[in-house]
């Protein structure tokens, strides 16, 4: 019921339309764990909601960019992260930072909805088998800054690699934490992230 009361507040948190990946190369400050708008937020106070969710709007967008494959699904796959933020603040504990807090919610929800968009798409091509010779493309975006380079590189490693890079090097997860949450072993959690430092610096390398 408290979800249902305070969601609309994703929308009002929600800034001009403008380009995924160009938001301020400057980090935002993290939300402590003791901050009042989160008590009161998670009572249905939607102004809280709405100020919290401003304040993480722009690295909830970020962390999605680096774990998608492409710009067009980025707000969609942040709003729904917001959403899910809202419904789970019940479950804050204080452990952390709730800017932590999120991050890890937010890469949870994306690979929920990615592991179940995977699935369906198995589903459709093993009924239809005419739908593999179908492939669909991405249009270039402009290069803004680093991290929209860094976005794009992003782009070009396996979705497993990415995640696990994304696990540790964005959200702050250990080894042991990333292998937990991929559902992997640590041995394939640590190679997953050799591999992809490694493509990342051959990337750079050849660009100079």
């Amino acid at each position: 019921m408290m979800a249902e009361r305070i969601q609309p507040a994703v929308r009002l948190a929600a800034p001009e339309p403008r380009e995924p990946g160009s938001e301020s190369a400057a980090p935002s400050r993290r939300i402590a764990a003791d901050d009042p708008r989160i008590t009161a937020a998670a009572a249905g106070d939607r102004e809280a909601a709405s100020a919290l969710l401003g304040e993480l709007l722009p690295r909830t967008r970020n962390v999605v960019r680096f774990l998608l494959r492409g710009d067009t699904e980025v707000d969609d796959f942040a709003q729904n992260a917001l959403i899910e933020v809202l419904r789970s603040l019940g479950g804050f504990r204080g452990e952390s930072t709730f800017t932590t807090w999120a991050d890890r919610i937010t890469v949870r929800t994306v690979l929920r909805q990615l592991g179940r968009r995977q699935r369906e798409r198995e589903q459709r091509l093993h009924a239809e088998p005419e739908l593999r010779s179908l492939h669909g493309t991405t249009e270039a975006g402009e290069d803004y800054a680093a991290r929209r380079r860094l976005a794009r590189v992003m782009d070009t490693l396996p979705d497993a690699q990415r995640q696990a890079l994304v696990l540790h090097h964005v959200v702050g997860m250990s080894v042991p934490e990333l292998a937990s949450e991929l559902g992997v072993s640590f041995d394939t959690a640590k190679s997953r992230l050799r591999l992809g430092m490694e493509r990342l610096r051959k990337h750079y390398l050849r660009e100079g």
